[in-house]
């Protein structure tokens, strides 16, 4: 498995907004919005991640399997929307643990500016007032930074989240360089990412899979790379 450094940060357009990088230990948070916001996210973040850790401390499953988990109404907000989100697509409720933090740091920042942009590990929070551009890194795939999706401000807010078998340190049982899934909700697009990608083994994988990714309730729209080939679904524009 390879991976590549955070290149793909320049891979969305960000319009002249203020940008920070917030780390607190396997975080890696790349904001950008109308202030600097830096003291804010990372007050988020560590409260998310409060949460999070308290919650894995006495329930160790919640980190390690690979399956879906029984509801909790007594868990933490970000907890709940992340065993809900793994349901529906049936995978483990970490796999969708990077747009889930995108998404509730999000939620916390979007009183304090009218744009933002969150990416943690190649799964964004989007919220703009203009159209924004996002490239779509797919390790070494020659399609890999050709492909760039044109995401509509009334289509906003959104979350875009790519899951790789050749790239990152995600866990997938698949071959796709990159599934790339949009949806309202950044937590239910990391899932399906995950879930997605792990049926993509070889390029006949691709339109079953497709079709399986769409339909998942609340998915919009979705891309498949491997190799050189791709298969796109749902609303997905290209620029």
């Amino acid at each position: 498995m390879k991976y590549e450094e955070r290149t793909y940060r320049s891979l969305i357009n960000k319009n002249n907004l203020v940008s920070c990088v917030v780390q607190i230990q396997e975080s890696d948070l790349f904001i950008s919005s109308d202030i600097c916001l830096e003291k804010e996210a990372r007050q988020s973040l560590q409260k998310h991640r409060n949460f999070l850790e308290s919650y894995i401390q006495k329930h160790p499953d919640f980190k390690t399997s690979l399956l879906p988990m029984e509801g909790d109404p007594l868990a933490p907000p970000i907890v709940r929307d992340m065993i809900s989100a793994s349901d529906q697509c049936g995978v483990g409720p970490m796999a969708s643990v990077a747009g889930a933090v995108s998404e509730f740091v999000a939620r916390d920042l979007l009183e304090l500016t009218s744009n933002l942009i969150i990416e943690n590990g190649g799964d964004i929070f989007l919220q703009a007032k203009t159209p924004l551009t996002a490239g779509i890194f797919a390790g070494e795939s020659p399609l890999s930074y050709k492909l760039k999706l044109l995401i509509k401000p009334e289509n906003m807010p959104l979350g875009i989240c790519t899951s790789s078998a050749s790239v990152g340190p995600s866990i997938s049982f698949g071959k796709a360089d990159a599934v790339c899934v949009i949806s309202k909700s950044a937590t239910l697009a990391d899932a399906a990412a995950s879930a997605v990608g792990n049926r993509v083994k070889t390029k006949k994988d691709i339109r079953p899979a497709l079709d399986f990714g769409m339909s998942i309730s609340g998915i919009l729209g979705l891309v498949i790379i491997l190799g050189k080939e791709m298969g796109a679904a749902g609303q997905v524009e290209f620029v």
